[in-house]
């Protein structure tokens, strides 16, 4: 099964590393990774190549890096609520924009978030998924903690996936041909009244061709 994974281009060693973790990862539980720029490519336009990858998929893996670093700077300058920002990294916006759109869908979320970093709106803890803090490090793939976070985020995917296959099946299943069914699939697919009622019908005409029978064989 694709799942989809928003994370940044233009990494450096330890965090294309650190992905490349997160994508074994995936794969030892049954997953394919795909990343527009990584291991995905299209001729569409960025956010078209998003809709479209995103649509195949049953899940979404958010893994937030480092893209800017503020050596010095201001929050809300000139406001009441200012305050200074020393040595601070932000992730791409991509991260914020790829996991709205897979919220919308309904896809399950993973959210990987590097520990370092000052996250903001969808990457915050507090929303309807749980936002899980990691060092650039491997090994922090291999913890209880994150091994546990990788099987509940699985298992929704599974549950989901099921419930579309359900859903698709149940319409298929009430359009198909009575002709095409054999008298076992005609009699099963009958609900008890409707049974009821077809044996009472059949029986009352078996019990008119053989009175019909017995009147012209005496004639």
């Amino acid at each position: 099964m694709d799942v989809f994974v928003s994370v940044g281009t233009g990494l450096n060693a330890a965090q294309d590393a650190f992905v490349s973790a997160v994508e074994e990862r995936l794969k030892a539980v049954g997953l394919n990774p795909c990343t527009i720029g990584r291991n995905t490519f299209s001729t569409e336009a960025p956010l078209h190549a998003v809709i479209e990858l995103m649509d195949r998929c049953v899940g979404t893996v958010i893994v937030a890096l480092e893209r800017y670093r503020v050596e010095r700077g201001v929050e809300r300058r000139a406001s009441p609520q200012e305050k200074a920002l020393t040595d601070v990294g932000f992730p791409t916006a991509w991260n914020q924009i790829e996991a709205a759109m897979a919220y919308g869908r309904g896809l399950p979320l993973l959210v990987l978030v590097d520990e370092q970093l000052r996250c903001d709106g969808l990457l915050e803890r507090g929303n309807d998924w749980f936002v899980h803090e990691v060092p650039l490090d491997a090994a922090a793939l291999n913890n209880p903690a994150f091994t546990g976070l990788l099987k509940d985020w699985r298992d929704r995917i599974e549950q989901r996936t099921a419930k579309a296959a359900a859903a698709t099946a149940a319409p298929a299943a009430a359009a198909r041909d009575p002709a095409s069914m054999t008298v076992a699939e005609l009699v099963g697919a009958l609900k008890p009244f409707q049974l009821w009622t077809a044996l009472v019908a059949l029986a009352g005409a078996l019990s008119g061709a053989f009175y019909l029978g017995m009147r012209l064989g005496s004639g």
